[in-house]
């Protein structure tokens, strides 16, 4: 019969306070063996029993076992006719307790025979521990298992080595994953499994400290992400991360990820190492060809080596010539090689002479290579003699979560994508340091591009990077942003937004070469659809336009009239009264460019709020906007893109716009509930304050740029619009980039009388953080309607 209470005592103990994650593995095993050993002996399978018995393999087998995971059992005997009965005696109590279990009944024999044809079941017979029964039945199956996975182990890694790379493929790398998966994930619990079957096999050594440390990470961050969630789950999701942090002992969770990041990262690296070391043959007949490939260092065999005749303790920068050898050919470096370097490799002097920056050129801009190359250094310790100032960003979690990588992995992956981008440059060497340097000042409370130009100067004079080039180089990692963001969050057909970008790189023309490249690799560096054609034509423009200035010709300006189509559109807006809508036919062609969607409403009735909310609820990403008047009418030209699918129907946007100028159509109810649906179905985002900042420089007359930093929400942009129609704020332009789960918003506005003073600024700001703040839909504190917009139920 079904054992009572088994479920619940589980829970119990997985739900004791003051535990550690450790502890509670360790009392579940206990129960487990406990509970199993008396539904053993009740089937007749005890201490005294021969021939048959009843063991544990997987988590229960190693002693790992966390909350809510299956039971990996098995029965073996000696052939005997009534196993079957037994072990439906010890299965159906399980299943009827809701225990989720994996069985198999076999004879030594049959499992001997299953694991020598799957890899799978060979490497689970290696952690094979007797439960119950005969014992010395079971230690006979461990030790045959054991004996003939090290006679079939160097065969079957071709196979086993594709199997992991396509759960790599499918699951991702934990280091530089924002939601890593610690089961499946490149250097997670399952690499390690592997790991350990081929230092049982003798291919590969034992585990080191730093691998078993990651191993007992893993562990903890897999129990306290079950015990938070009170279910199998291997995915730390953000808002989970931060429980899990808390309950492990550190800061926050971007010190989780970091300590994640570094003990997966050595996880990865050893397994590599594995891998290659398994797939050399055991003997080889003929010594293998030593090809010169740099001073000092050979290709031995498949891996880049030290040369007979080289001089590590008295070369500094043989160590550069190593990697760059590797990048270049894609070769590895042979652990011996990185083991003499770390024990006898002097740290350079400053300033570095021509040929060593050469070599470290050589390989930043070796492409795919770079990455492995600099990994195996970093994890021999060797790359922090080169950089010290690596250490702040090595393994360091980013904090936008539009980033994919962590900091050191960008950069290297920027380094990649700056060599792609090398011809179009007229200086490849300072693109390719600015783009190693860009975001080495992160990891501190500072602005990281200050920060990062005085390093970066640092780091030019030690490598001898000295007067207009170190200039440059520092230039480019003090304004790595400044493009992207202008492009962005400003106007760039405005004379004064060239001028004032022209002007903060002093009027170089080739720092502005070096920040277009870099714009790029940075964006492609970061993560899918970063850099997308839209953002590319933007920053082109920008660039183009302040090229002129510095060449001291007059930049290529669009013209500030109303095309003759949306200049119909305006009178037809007066003529009846309401709102009319245009999508430009001409826009949205091709992949990933977006549409221009016009509208037009009578002056005495709101433009903005109601188009921004129209554009919300049909799920269209509002880019732009730009808002003029014609005759007794104003003219909003919105650049959008859809969040997902295809855009909408014309005919629906020109529908629910002309009803919500007239008032008989509530938006705010509306995006509120589009906005509870979404919610219901999507995990929570941590909130996050909004920011208001004003700038004045950078438009002219009576306007001031208000940029608003918040958390992206369904209908933010269309409270925030009915805030500033409410207030009488007249938008000329709005700017909108959205950040992952965040959105920076900028507005050139001015009031409709008077100045932008201190009083009105401060009324202003008040008014839209209370609109874009944590006020829940519809709570006391939304935002009023604009005149002449929607009555009510604004969100």
């Amino acid at each position: 019969m079904a054992e009572p209470g088994l479920v619940e005592v589980a829970n119990r103990l997985i739900d004791v306070r003051g535990t550690t994650a450790a502890e509670v593995r360790a009392m579940l095993v206990e129960l487990y063996d406990f509970w199993l050993r008396r539904a053993a002996g009740e089937s007749g399978v005890d201490g005294e029993s021969v021939g048959v018995a009843l063991a544990a393999v997987g988590g229960l087998g190693r002693r790992e076992l966390v909350p809510f995971a299956d039971l990996d059992l098995v029965l073996l005997h000696d052939g005997r006719p009534e196993a079957d009965r037994i072990a439906e005696a010890v299965w159906y109590p399980l299943w009827d307790s809701g225990i989720p279990i994996d069985h198999v009944v076999r004879t030594p024999d049959q499992a001997l025979e299953v694991a020598a044809e799957d890899v799978r079941t060979a490497i689970g017979l290696l952690d094979l521990r007797p439960l119950a029964g005969d014992e010395s039945l079971v230690a006979r199956v461990r030790t045959e298992a054991r004996e003939q996975w090290r006679r079939l182990a160097r065969r079957v890694v071709p196979e086993l080595l594709a199997a992991t790379r396509a759960r790599w493929e499918r699951s991702g790398e934990i280091a530089q994953s924002a939601r890593p998966d610690v089961k499946y994930g490149r250097g997670g619990l399952r690499d390690l499994a592997v790991l350990d079957a081929l230092a049982v096999a003798q291919l590969t050594d034992r585990p080191n400290r730093e691998v078993n440390s990651a191993r007992e990470l893993l562990l903890d961050v897999r129990t306290e992400l079950r015990r938070l969630l009170r279910r199998a789950r291997d995915v730390l999701e953000p808002p989970e991360a931060t429980a899990v942090a808390t309950r492990l002992g550190f800061d926050d969770r971007f010190a989780l990820a970091r300590a994640l990041s570094g003990g997966t990262r050595a996880v990865a690296y050893a397994l590599d190492v594995a891998f290659r070391a398994a797939k050399q043959p055991p003997s080889i007949r003929r010594r293998p060809t030593r090809v010169p490939l740099d001073d000092g260092v050979v290709l031995h065999g498949s891996e880049v080596a030290l040369a007979r005749r080289a001089h590590p303790t008295r070369d500094p920068f043989l160590v550069l010539r190593v990697a760059a050898a590797s990048a270049v050919t894609g070769a590895p470096i042979a652990q011996g090689t990185l083991a003499v370097l770390a024990a006898s490799a002097p740290e350079p002097r400053p300033p570095w002479p021509d040929g060593a920056r050469d070599t470290l050129l050589r390989l930043l801009g070796a492409g795919e290579g770079v990455v492995a190359a600099v990994e195996a250094l970093d994890r021999a310790g060797l790359w922090g003699r080169l950089f010290p100032e690596w250490g702040a960003v090595r393994d360091l979690a980013p904090r936008e979560p539009l980033h994919s990588w962590t900091v050191d992995a960008h950069l290297l992956r920027t380094c990649v994508e700056a060599a792609r981008l090398s011809t179009s440059v007229s200086r490849p060497d300072l693109l390719l340091l600015a783009a190693f340097l860009h975001d080495i000042g992160k990891g501190r409370d500072t602005d990281h591009s200050e920060l990062g130009a005085r390093l970066a100067e640092r780091v030019a004079e030690r490598l001898g990077v000295t007067g207009r080039d170190g200039t440059v180089l520092v230039g480019a990692v003090r304004h790595h942003l400044l493009l992207i963001h202008t492009a962005l969050r400003r106007d760039i057909t405005e004379r004064a937004t060239v001028e004032r970008v022209a002007t903060t790189l002093g009027g170089d023309a080739v720092l502005l070469e070096v920040l277009r490249a870099l714009t790029e690799a940075d964006a492609r560096a970061t993560g899918p659809g970063v850099w997308t054609p839209w953002r590319a034509r933007l920053v082109d423009e920008l660039v183009s336009r302040c090229r002129a200035l510095m060449r001291g010709e007059e930049p290529t300006l669009p013209p500030r009239e109303l095309t003759g189509a949306q200049r119909e559109l305006a009178v037809e807006a007066i003529r009846t009264t309401t709102g009319r809508t245009r999508v430009d036919p001409g826009s949205g062609d091709g992949p990933e460019l977006p549409l221009t969607v016009e509208f037009a409403a009578p002056s005495g009735r709101a433009l903005f709020a109601p188009a921004m909310g129209v554009l919300a609820a049909n799920s269209l990403r509002v880019l732009s906007a730009v808002v003029r008047g014609h005759l007794g009418a104003t003219v909003g030209v919105f650049t959008v893109t859809p969040v997902f699918g295809d855009p909408p129907e014309p005919a629906l946007l020109r529908d629910q716009f002309a009803r919500a100028v007239t008032r008989s159509l509530h938006l705010g109810a509306r995006l509120a509930e589009k906005e509870r649906a979404y919610a219901s179905r999507t995990r929570v985002v941590p909130q996050v304050d909004p920011v208001v900042l004003w700038f004045d420089d950078e438009v002219s007359g009576r306007e001031v740029v208000m940029e608003l930093r918040a958390v992206s929400r369904i209908g933010l942009l269309y409270r925030v619009a009915c805030v500033l129609e409410s207030r009488d704020v007249r938008v000329r332009w709005a700017r909108i980039a959205e950040l992952g789960a965040g959105v920076v918003a900028s507005f050139a506005v001015a009031p409709g009388r008077g100045t932008p003073d201190t009083a009105w600024r401060t009324e202003v700001t008040e008014a839209v953080l209370n609109a874009a703040g944590p006020t829940p839909v519809g709570a006391v504190g939304s935002p009023r309607p604009p005149r002449g917009g929607e009555p009510d139920r604004i969100a």
